[in-house]
């Protein structure tokens, strides 16, 4: 009996432990949604720390309102991305989305299966990180993803831009499919309400 025994328990220990989270669920979990919104912690290049507000609304989407002392203001929308400065008295700064690795997450229909995209994918039982770029213009850089399973959650990403400089953005629990209405990502009604 005991060898009985000895012979299951191995046969258990010697079955795959579920190393990682497919790319095809991960391109399910954000398709999956439309809305999302979480209490967010930015760790940048330089070491500073930020939180606040993020928003997000796809296709094309996203808000991240900063807390003070920072209270900077950051829009993607419109195919562009706005940063405004809470001091300076100057339009934003504006450049595409589509230069940004954010977009490839923020698209209609997310598809980690193109060739190209998926730079890497790995983990283990508690959590996978998943790095992507855009297959056209790897030059834009990258952002890695890193979910936690059952269920599927993102918890981070962390962006790499073209000089190589990181910033990483760490998730509270999202808030999916949150009513948000399509005018927080409006950068010329943000710009006209600021008078700028």
């Amino acid at each position: 009996m005991r060898i009985l025994t000895l012979a299951a328990t191995l046969v258990v220990l010697a079955l795959p432990v579920r190393a990682e989270i497919a790319v095809g669920e991960i391109s399910a979990y954000l398709n999956g949604f439309r809305t999302a919104k979480a209490e967010f912690t930015q760790v940048n290049s330089d070491g500073s720390i930020s939180t606040g507000e993020l928003s997000l609304r796809r296709p094309g989407r996203a808000r991240f309102d900063y807390d003070a002392p920072n209270k900077s203001l950051v829009i993607a929308g419109g195919g562009q991305v706005a940063i405004f400065d809470p001091v300076s008295n100057t339009p934003p700064e504006q450049y595409p989305l589509s230069q940004t690795p954010l977009s490839l997450i923020l698209a209609d229909q997310v598809n980690l299966g193109r060739s190209g995209m998926v730079v890497r994918h790995g983990g283990d039982a508690t959590q996978t990180a998943i790095t992507l770029q855009d297959p056209e213009n790897p030059n834009y850089g990258s952002i890695q993803l890193v979910f936690t399973p059952a269920p599927i959650t993102l918890r981070q990403w962390v962006i790499t831009d073209d000089s190589g400089a990181q910033t990483t953005v760490i998730l509270g629990d999202m808030q999916l499919d949150a009513s948000i209405p399509v005018g927080r990502f409006n950068i010329p009604q943000e710009i006209q309400r600021r008078g700028l």
